[in-house]
């Protein structure tokens, strides 16, 4: 029987008889229990005639969906929400909380592609996802079209058709929607005098963070230096790594041009050597039993970490690498079908790094490979490239986007930057990362991490000549600036994670790799004083 709180359900809790409350809660009792991927708050309801298969939900307390309301795909709402009658929410959508959305809206966050030859409803669906700050007005009859992010305050007028983010405090209406007026104007930011988009004082910031840098420098690279073994351990109290050893040199010539304080140059360069071995070319991690496949991930990050320190210490490889002198072009894309791009795409970017990198160290010792390797390793990447993301692989349930754009991050740097070669969709991979940054998980203040925000930080960079969205990309520079700059710790560095007390090297040498990448995206890395060289350096590596 269809009671008027399935179509009028804001009063629910207030006004229904305890056989209807009851009713109502043995129904959300039963859909979690028949969807372990749903999560419901507390005073929430769900009306039985709406339509709700979504592959995951979460519904926050006191939020409501109504009668006829269409549900479907990954779908997060946030507390005091509405999802009114006959409302359409679709695909990957996040709603914060008191998101208020009106009769017979859609908010469609995929979208067929519509190549000729195909018919469409044989045509593969993409997704780029949408984003609603909190305390959004939704009228009726409103679209909005994948891709978008609305913010914070913001009205979406009866009838709109949303096809662009529509900034915080905006009213917006028509089709396509514009502005019509400001319910929360914005705040006039305070702007540099030379015109760029950092907000007054970032310059000065930037170099009080550089020298602090610098001075500390001989102090973080020694308390990392284990006196027993003359090696270098990423943290007192850890075992010496390959990669400590890397991470030191880099820090050492980005603050100081030099070798690390303390270490004879010349033994650093034999000890590096020495460790790759001469019939794979690989180095092993320091405690392998013995020498592992290329499969490793800490034997492919050698490939880039010891490769790179060699290169800042004026030294190479002494033997080829066997990843590229050993394989062909078949060999190579056999290696790349089999990386897991739907299910890990970091982990098969990580792979990807290092074939681009071991591909620099051979071309640069001269070694002998088969023709066609390099072509087959980017005309793979170029090929498979998603339109709709610019990227490689696709967004799984429990991390968003994650693991897409560090897996591009990792398979770009070593490819497409390291070697000079332009992407191949570059507003796509801007429109991923933005909507990627968005993401609280991850990029709330307590949350940051050096790999997930350089993983941010290298693509809108590498994407920057294109102007796409520029002032969202500053924006999200800013920002991230503002809660990076504050976090080193005194004689120590910082750490990976930046909530954490634990400063490491590698924690160290790419939160000062990110901090250039942002600043440079606002104008002001010349204020830093330091450039990356190494792993992370911003310009194609020279062929000799």
């Amino acid at each position: 029987m269809i009671d008027r709180h399935d179509y009028s359900p804001w009063d629910f809790w207030s006004t229904a008889s305890e056989n209807s409350r009851r009713a109502q809660r043995s129904w959300q009792d039963r859909l979690e229990r028949d969807h372990p991927t749903w999560a419901i708050g507390d005073d929430c309801f769900v009306s039985q005639i709406a339509a709700v298969d979504a592959d995951e939900l979460v519904l926050g307390d006191r939020s409501y969906i109504a009668a006829s309301a269409y549900i479907t795909g990954v779908v997060r709402i946030g507390a005091d929400c509405s999802i009114n009658p006959s409302a359409v929410v679709r695909g990957d959508v996040v709603l914060g909380d008191g998101v208020r959305m009106g009769a017979l809206s859609s908010v469609l966050g995929f979208n067929h592609s519509m190549e000729p030859g195909t018919p469409v409803f044989r045509q593969p669906l993409t997704s780029r996802g949408i984003r609603i700050g909190d305390d959004v007005w939704i009228g009726s009859h409103v679209v909005v079209l994948d891709g978008v992010t609305v913010g914070a305050s913001a009205v979406l007028a009866a009838g709109a058709v949303v096809t662009k983010d529509v900034a915080p405090g905006a009213v917006v209406g028509g089709n396509p929607a514009r502005l019509l007026r400001w319910r929360v104007p914005p705040a006039e930011g305070a702007i540099e005098a030379t015109g760029s988009s950092a907000p007054a004082g970032l310059r000065e910031r930037l170099t009080r963070f550089a020298d602090r840098a610098r001075a500390d420098a001989p102090d973080l690279l020694a308390r990392s230096l284990d006196s027993a073994t003359g090696l270098f351990t990423d943290r007192p109290g850890t075992r010496p790594t390959v990669r400590a050893h890397g991470d030191a040199i880099e820090i050492a010539d980005l603050l100081l041009g030099s070798p690390p304080p303390g270490v004879d140059a010349a033994e650093l360069v034999t000890r590096l050597r020495g460790w790759q071995d001469a019939a794979t070319g690989a180095v092993p991690p320091l405690d392998a039993p013995d020498i592992p496949g290329w499969d490793d991930g800490d034997t492919a990050y050698h490939v880039l970490s010891t490769g790179y320190a060699l290169d800042l210490l004026g030294a190479a490889f002494p033997h080829p690498i066997g990843l590229i002198v050993d394989a062909t072009p078949t060999s190579i894309i056999e290696r790349l079908n089999a990386l897991p791009w739907d299910s890990d795409p970091w982990n098969a970017g990580h792979h990807v790094d290092a074939l681009g990198t071991a591909l620099l160290w051979t071309r640069r010792r001269g070694d002998a490979a088969a023709p066609g390797i390099a072509e087959a390793l980017v005309g793979w990447l170029l090929t498979r490239a998603d339109p709709a993301s610019g990227m490689w692989g696709r967004p799984s349930p429990d991390r968003g986007l994650l693991l897409l754009v560090n897996g591009f991050y990792r398979a770009s740097r070593g490819t497409f930057a390291q070697h000079g070669i332009p992407l191949s969709y570059p507003d796509a991979v801007i429109d991923t990362t933005l909507r990627h940054a968005r993401d609280d998980r991850w990029f709330a203040a307590a949350q940051l991490d050096a790999c997930n925000v350089l993983d941010v930080a290298h693509p809108l960079w590498l994407t920057r000549t294109s102007g796409y969205r520029s002032a969202e990309v500053a924006a999200v520079a800013t920002r991230l600036l503002d809660d990076i700059l504050g976090q080193w710790q005194a004689g120590a560095g910082m750490s990976f994670r930046l909530a954490d007390a634990d400063p490491g090297l590698q924690g160290t040498e790419m939160w000062l790799a990110i901090v250039w990448y942002l600043a440079d995206l606002l104008g002001h890395s010349v204020a830093l004083g330091y450039r990356p060289r190494g792993v992370h350096r911003p310009e194609p590596a020279p062929l000799s």
